[in-house]
């Protein structure tokens, strides 16, 4: 069924030990997208300014994404991003941020689009999070990102939407900020009580937790040797995942614990190399051949 999503899309400048890029494809919905649409089809949902180039239009169009809710914006300046890698590349920093189109309203859903049963709301204010799920009817599947600055500065606004979620992803600094248990089992456990069926902690190199009411699993990330660039991997595996839940059409326990490992390979392939360059010519095939070698990997006994 399709999935839905809505993020930022934005024009990245990035640096790390390998190199530095400038003024490429990046933002959270579309690193999803390219990850998710290799499962189902995927439904953007977005804006961006007049600046927008249209390459970075025909590169989304490349894939199963459906672009009938981007929305470009007239006078309007695409959000920007400049981040910077340093060390093991395990934490972003950000040298310069321009919010542009992102601090006006919220894209509109279509009203093609307003029928999705799986819906993913990528980072951002958590009161357009519960805005765009009221233009919706009835999602079976809502899973949401977050950050800490929402956290901090609208915690109250956040439990709202975790309310009104089925899930929740989010790494291992956030989840100790909302919770304020350093445990992450102690972290991810309340966060159940806060409304979500499930709730996923990412752990950046080292994995991820996942929690539902029938206890805690562990995944650990696939082990890469080629990593040029982190932008995008949680973005990634958050695709990789809601991607397989949506074709599955199902969330319990084992599947959602299959789901991560394809939300893991996912996230492994986009590091190997800066924005979008080593997923633009991915395939299913290449996808399944990893998931299948890790699959292996994780067998003992």
């Amino acid at each position: 069924m399709p999935l839905l999503v809505t993020g930022s899309i934005g024009i990245d400048t990035v640096q790390t030990p390998h190199g530095r890029v400038e003024d490429v494809l990046g933002g959270s919905a579309v690193y999803f997208s390219f990850a998710a649409s290799h499962y189902v089809p995927v439904r953007l949902v977005g804006v961006v300014g007049e600046d927008f180039p249209k390459e970075f239009r025909d590169v989304l169009a490349s894939r199963e994404i459906d672009l009938a809710g981007l929305e470009v914006r007239r006078g309007a300046k695409t959000f920007r991003w400049h981040g910077r890698f340093d060390g093991d590349m395990s934490q972003a920093e950000t040298v310069a941020v321009q919010l542009n189109v992102l601090s006006e309203k919220g894209p509109r859903v279509p009203a093609a689009f307003a029928d999705s049963r799986s819906v993913f709301l990528a980072n951002t204010h958590p009161a357009l999070q519960i805005e765009l799920l009221k233009q919706l009817h009835g999602p079976e599947l809502v899973v949401c990102d977050t950050m800490n600055l929402w956290i901090g500065a609208q915690r109250d606004a956040l439990l709202r939407t975790l309310k009104l979620v089925t899930g929740v992803i989010l790494n291992d600094a956030e989840a100790r900020q909302l919770t304020e248990h350093m445990n992450l089992i102690e972290a991810g456990e309340e966060i159940l009580g806060y409304g979500p069926r499930f709730a996923i902690i990412k752990k950046g190199e080292h994995g991820a937790l996942l929690f539902t009411h029938d206890g805690a699993s562990a995944v650990p990330a696939y082990p890469s040797k080629l990593v040029r660039d982190p932008t995008g991997a949680g973005d990634s595996f958050a695709g990789g995942v809601l991607g397989f839940l949506s074709a599955e059409g199902r969330s319990d326990t084992v599947t959602l614990r299959k789901a991560m490992v394809h939300g893991t390979v996912a996230a492994s392939f986009v590091i190997e190399d800066f924005s979008l360059n080593r997923v633009r010519n991915l395939t299913r095939s290449e996808i399944d051949r990893r998931v299948d070698a890790f699959a292996t990997m994780l067998k003992y006994g």
